[in-house]
């Protein structure tokens, strides 16, 4: 049973969030991000192949984060009514990074994000909010048309990009607060998931503990 955990969950992460200089542009376009903004691929510890890079970034407007999946073909499965079942992205935002509570508090921020699925011809990325499991308390209402999300589907592979800006984030204050949680999980129909710690089994989204903490660094 214990070879079935993974390796990522014995280990608390630190792990560095650079400031950007200033917003990028929010198209779907990947290319603008250096590695200095690349998020380690964790998944690497237990010997397996990452399926997507993922880029994050802080101003004191806001985070940012890029996703990119290359290897992905075929069509892309989202549905918005059903954003759990496909394709599809979750970016989980602690501005409290509160390592020692089991149970989200009002600090704590669930976004999934998908590729495809909205607006009227249903190509357009779509961006919401999910209450985590148990949550002591949840964050205030967030208005979504504040958050820029763009995505960029090719044939082989697609990327998103999304702009979380401050007022989206209840407790965002990098100088008084420059620790926070971070949690991601990319899930693909054809090429499996990948997550930035612990899998679905060890409660991520019920669980902010599971999450990684990301230091914002200058």
């Amino acid at each position: 049973m214990l070879q079935q955990v993974p390796r990522r969950a014995f280990f608390a992460y630190e792990l560095p969030i650079h400031r950007i200089a200033r917003p990028p542009r929010i198209d779907g376009d990947v290319s603008k991000w250096g590695r200095r903004y690349l998020v380690p691929p964790l998944v690497e510890i237990e010997g397996r192949e990452p399926i997507a890079d993922v880029y994050w970034a802080w101003h004191e407007d806001g985070f940012y984060a890029a996703f990119d999946v290359p290897r992905r073909s075929g069509r892309l499965r989202c549905d918005p009514k059903e954003w759990w079942k496909g394709d599809g992205l979750r970016l989980c935002i602690d501005t409290r990074d509160a390592r020692d509570i089991k149970r989200a508090t009002r600090f704590c921020h669930f976004f999934y994000l998908l590729p495809t699925g909205g607006g009227p011809d249903g190509r357009r990325p779509v961006v919401g909010t999910h209450r985590m499991s148990r949550a002591k308390e949840p964050p205030p209402p967030v208005d979504l048309s504040l958050v820029k999300v763009a995505a960029e589907v090719r044939r082989q592979g697609y990327s998103l990009e999304v702009g979380v800006p401050a007022a989206c984030l209840n407790g965002w204050e990098p100088v008084e607060h420059p620790r926070i949680g971070v949690f991601y999980k990319v899930k693909d129909t054809h090429l499996g998931s990948q997550h930035l710690t612990v899998d679905d089994e060890l409660g991520w989204n019920v669980d902010p503990s599971t999450w990684a903490t990301g230091v914002l660094v200058k």
